[in-house]
């Protein structure tokens, strides 16, 4: 046994902690429980996020160690899940392991579990295999995970979630975890398991927080608790001290280094001395690298990446003795001190194999396990610092995210006899057998290097179950009063906040290049319209004399909804002109029949369809058949055709039925619906302002540079403008009447459920006429009703508005707004519409067309 082995044992003989060098010149504390620092060492990081490192002794991936002891935490830890959920709940219970670290320990907590599925998430994508969800790591080193089971099933039942980690330190990566998990695959329990809880009192409190804001129960289960204690600066001077003795040249000769001998490398010009397991200084001699057959079962996985069931468990239990059998075999008959390496991820198989192999050699022979690992680690030969020698050697698996480096930590001088290299077939690569990879490595610090290759798993896809592959996160739905002057349980927007983005443009720009094709209408926002205290007071008065005959038309609407659509439906307006109207609905179905409806806002883009995202999201969490579309009012019917075509288009793409195209409106004056509170062209109070009277949100965003293909539409919050806002005063100025209309509404109701509502599209062959005969040849500058004429005079360029002869005090604000912007007003008799605006057509050769762009005449 070389010097440093005897090192090595010397540790545990002495008693020194192998955390004391770290907290020596940093500063940092272990608290909690006596088990603490035998559990844990301390080591420093390559991570410019956090200084340092928590170094698992039970875990199996930095330290050596016994398999026996690693695979008996784990499945320590799944017996006591077992015992708290007890038989009948762990029955139907699915344990998720994290990449890289805990996929072994995950596994083997599965095993303690009884006969509970496996799943562990990965950062390798496998082509074919759709995502079935993933998450962020914001301390790590490697973020992305990706979960991909082979049965998306896995993820969707409604037993415990078991969520499994080596630490659980701020709780962040647990909580994302299981937002993101619950937002498509809501339950009701979870529980947290780790080898040590080391969150500081501020985070404990946030998970009985979270558990209560999403409203499961959530359980932690460890083994051992505390806290760490930094000191200011730590980050910074541990950065320092990384850059103190961090030793290029001792990377490139692979060879383990004392702070003496790395202070030396860093000023000398030639590598170090290497020194081999027999304990010579000077050049190392290779040893030997033979492969041994372990026959692995052609139908066994090789870990949880795709999903581990209790079928794939019992075969791998059969075959184990075999294949220990195998290796014991290949192994050097004076072979004392064995290491099983495996490989990043692939931690439970070479585990199982350690295990097996210690159980049959046993003995004389000291079994160890340990990994290799993406994680970047100084490493100092002293026996108070947990990482006393580093192994550098390049990628071997060609991952998605390029080349780096990958390192075997406290292998080299180690004294051990053999290695036994575990890894994966997609990682057995020319760069796994290069000069400079892992074989060579390991062969330069041992004289026998044995490699077992595991097939690598790949799901059968033709006879696995499909699934739609589905963004990896959608975020919850933004409420007020974070987003929108609403209250938070009124409606909640699928959407993203572009608040901070400059969207604004003048008027007659922006309508020179929607009309000559260079922007579509959604890539941009008007300048929103600051009414005159004359346009308030108009507001006031007509939702002063209309809001009964609103309250009349919200409750007529909502009852036909409720006898035709669904009992409970999930209101869904269609942002913005459509929110006002759903929360006023959601209002009628409580007060009259005590519902507490569900209520989003979408994103609908004429030319460019429904956000498909929203419709995932609401797939998700809501039966399709029960999603009513609400709008304000109709024009002419193009988004009632638009919604169809987007609908259909969706259940193409993603294979999800039930949506209907079916909006429901206040009013219908192009009679374009069938569900309607009205067919008059009356003055909805909502239409005569922008943002203010629709909870300060703006019209949608659509714009490849700000909306990705993973992500909601965006719109603005004008915050700014609180002390304009009459958001509020609109929906109880017209729910106060509810209680006045109740009969009417019963009366109004009846009949329109017994009427013939098939729609005419009336409305649209009066806007082609009107197009051809005032010459403007296309029917999208032409925009009927007294809310698209009001639009029209908000944020188009308006060439003037007919008006049918005799109209009263519903056009009182669109006469104002005329003469404002020095529009002219023509009567028209015979008009079907109140009113009709017309979109100045000087700002083109053509004109808007059906796709927002340009039209050639």
């Amino acid at each position: 046994m070389t010097d440093r082995a005897h090192a090595a044992h010397a540790e545990e003989e002495t008693g020194v902690w192998s955390g004391s060098w770290v907290a020596e010149r940093l500063g940092v504390e272990l608290a909690g429980d006596e088990a603490l620092t035998g559990l844990l060492g301390l080591a420093l990081r390559r991570n410019p996020k956090r200084a340092h490192l928590l170094v698992s002794n039970v875990l199996g991936k930095h330290v050596p160690q016994s398999p026996s002891v690693v695979y008996g935490h784990g499945v320590a830890l799944g017996r006591r899940v077992r015992e708290l959920l007890g038989a009948e709940a762990a029955e139907r219970a699915v344990v998720l392991g994290y990449a890289e670290t805990a996929t072994g320990l995950g596994h083997s907590v599965a095993d303690g579990l009884g006969p509970a599925p496996y799943l562990h998430s990965t950062r390798r994508a496998v082509a074919g295999v759709a995502r079935a969800g993933g998450f962020e790591e914001s301390h790590s080193h490697a973020t992305s995970h990706l979960l991909l089971p082979q049965d998306p099933a896995l993820l969707a039942g409604d037993g415990p979630m078991v969520l499994v980690d080596d630490e659980f330190s701020t709780g962040n990566t647990v909580l994302n975890t299981i937002r993101a998990l619950h937002e498509r695959y809501p339950r009701k329990r979870y529980v947290v398991v780790a080898l040590v809880d080391m969150r500081s009192p501020a985070d404990a409190g946030r998970l009985d927080d979270f558990a209560r804001e999403i409203g499961a129960r959530v359980d932690l289960v460890t083994t051992a608790s505390g806290t760490v204690r930094l000191p200011p600066g730590v980050l910074e001077k541990g950065q320092e001290l990384v850059a103190r003795y961090e030793s290029p040249a001792a990377d490139l000769a692979a060879a383990p280094t004392t702070e003496a001998t790395t202070k030396a490398a860093t000023e000398a010009t030639t590598e170090p001395a290497t020194e081999t397991a027999g304990g010579s200084t000077g050049a190392a001699s290779p040893g030997s690298v033979e492969r041994v057959d372990l026959r692995w079962p052609h139908d066994v996985p090789d870990g949880g990446r795709h999903g581990f069931t209790a079928a794939d468990r019992d075969r791998l239990e059969s075959a184990l003795p075999g294949m220990a059998a195998r290796i014991a075999e290949a192994l050097p008959a004076r072979a004392r001190r064995v290491l099983v390496l495996g490989f990043e991820e692939l931690m439970y198989a070479p585990l199982r194999l350690a295990r097996a192999l210690e159980q049959a050699i046993g003995g004389d022979v000291d079994v160890r396990y340990s990994t290799t690992t993406r994680s970047p680690v100084l490493a100092v030969d002293d026996p108070g610092y947990a990482i006393r020698t580093r192994l550098v050697f390049p990628a071997h698996d060609d991952p998605a995210d390029g080349p780096g480096e990958r390192y075997a930590y406290n292998v080299a001088g180690a004294g051990f006899d053999a290695v036994i290299a575990v890894v994966d077939s997609a990682a057995d690569t020319p760069a796994l057998h290069a000069p400079d990879g892992l074989a060579a490595r390991l062969a330069a610090h041992v004289p026998h290097v044995l490699l077992a290759v595991v097939p690598s798993y790949v799901p059968h896809t033709s006879h696995a179950p499909q699934a739609p592959e589905r963004p990896p996160m959608l975020p919850e739905p933004l409420r007020g009063p974070a987003f929108s002057s609403y209250a938070p349980d009124e409606v909640g927007w699928l959407l993203q906040d572009l608040s901070d983005v400059t969207l604004e443009a003048p008027t007659e720009e922006r309508e020179e290049a929607i009309q000559s094709g260079g922007a579509h209408y959604a890539e941009s926002l008007p300048v929103e319209y600051q009414p005159s205290e004359q346009y308030q007071e108009l507001f006031h008065a007509a939702l002063e004399s209309s809001a009964a005959r609103l309250a009349r038309a919200v409750g007529a609407v909502t009852e036909v909804v409720l006898a035709e659509r669904s009992p409970r439906p999930v209101l869904v307006s269609l942002a913005r002109a459509g929110t006002p109207v759903g929360v006023l609905m959601r209002r009628w179905a409580q007060f009259r029949h005590g519902l507490d409806l569900p209520h989003y806002a979408v994103s609908i883009v004429r030319g460019r369809g429904i956000d498909a995202n929203a419709l995932r999201w609401l797939a998700g969490h809501h039966d399709p058949a029960d999603v009513v579309f609400v709008d304000g009012w109709t024009g002419k019917g193009a988004i009632t055709r638009e919604l169809a075509t987007a609908l259909r288009d969706f259940e193409a793409s993603d294979g999800v039925t039930g949506f209907s195209p079916e909006i429901a409106v206040l009013a219908d004056p192009g009679s374009c619906v069938r569900t309607y509170g009205t067919r008059d062209d009356f003055l909805i109070p909502s239409a005569c302002l922008n943002s203010t009277v629709s909870g300060l949100i703006s019209r949608t965003v659509l714009r490849a540079d700000l909306v990705g293909p993973h992500d909601f539409h965006g719109a603005k919050f004008y915050r700014e403008l609180a002390g304009a806002d009459l958001s509020p005063a609109f929906l109880d100025a017209v729910s106060a009447r509810f209680p006045d209309v109740t009969e009417s509404v019963d009366a109004h109701a009846k009949d329109l459920l017994s009427a013939d509502r098939t729609p005419t599209w009336e409305g649209w062959a009066a806007v082609e006429r009107i197009s051809e005969e005032y010459g403007i040849h296309d029917v999208n500058l032409v925009k009927p009703g007294v809310g698209e004429t009001t639009r029209v005079m908000l944020r188009r360029v308006p060439w003037k508005v007919l008006a049918r002869a005799g109209a009263g005090a519903d056009l009182d604000h669109v006469r104002l707004l005329a003469e404002q912007r020095g529009v002219p007003v023509e009567e028209v008799a015979d008009l079907p519409y109140t009113c009709v605006g017309l979109i100045h057509p000087q700002y083109t050769r053509g004109a808007t067309g059906a796709d927002g762009k340009a039209v050639t005449l």
